[in-house]
């Protein structure tokens, strides 16, 4: 089993999180942002992974530190669980629609962290700062040591826009994680 738990305690948050990337889609999840909770979610259901996650954040503050430090934790978790990265696919790009909006992604799992995030999501969705997608992303690659794009293709409500990238990058997650052959996806024998 590829598995993986994170602990992480700071002034600004403490955050349990457990990752199962040989899961069902299963979910208990708890940040204190109501509109966070529900990308996770969709996130590991779409991702086909067991996520497991409570956060205690200085949300009276904002929303940023909870927001960044899961991604911080999810993406430890995810390098945690992959180990040597033996037999993954290691690549994956998928085109997810959300109405009238459409995100590009791609991942490679290369143990190099870069993230390219070309979506202009400013202002509010409910409560939460839409700019804050982007700071979960960057958290989580630079976390997992993944080249990870994400292109907003089209765009409208911004509930949707954030719905398909974290979407697209469920799918790349799923793809990207499945076992293959039984070597290390690279010509250097390691990533």
């Amino acid at each position: 089993m590829r598995t993986a738990a994170i602990s992480r305690e700071t002034r600004e948050t403490k955050i349990t999180l457990e990752l199962n990337i040989d899961g069902s889609g299963a979910r208990e999840i708890c940040t204190g942002v109501g509109f966070f909770d529900h990308m996770l979610e969709l996130f590991a259901v779409h991702a086909g992974v067991d996520l497991t996650v409570s956060c205690k954040g200085d949300t009276q503050v904002d929303f940023h530190h909870s927001v960044e430090d899961v991604g911080i934790c999810l993406g430890q978790a995810f390098k945690e669980a992959l180990g040597d990265k033996k037999g993954i696919a290691r690549f994956a790009d998928r085109v997810v629609p959300m109405d009238e909006c459409c995100a590009q992604v791609a991942l490679d799992i290369s143990g190099r962290p870069y993230l390219n995030f070309r979506a202009k999501l400013a202002g509010k969705i409910g409560e939460f700062d839409a700019e804050l997608v982007e700071e979960f992303w960057r958290a989580f690659a630079f976390n997992a040591g993944v080249n990870l794009y994400i292109d907003l293709l089209a765009g409208g409500n911004m509930h949707h826009e954030a719905e398909c990238i974290f979407k697209g990058v469920a799918k790349c997650v799923q793809d990207a994680v499945r076992i293959v052959s039984d070597s290390v996806p690279s010509s250097k024998g390691v990533l």
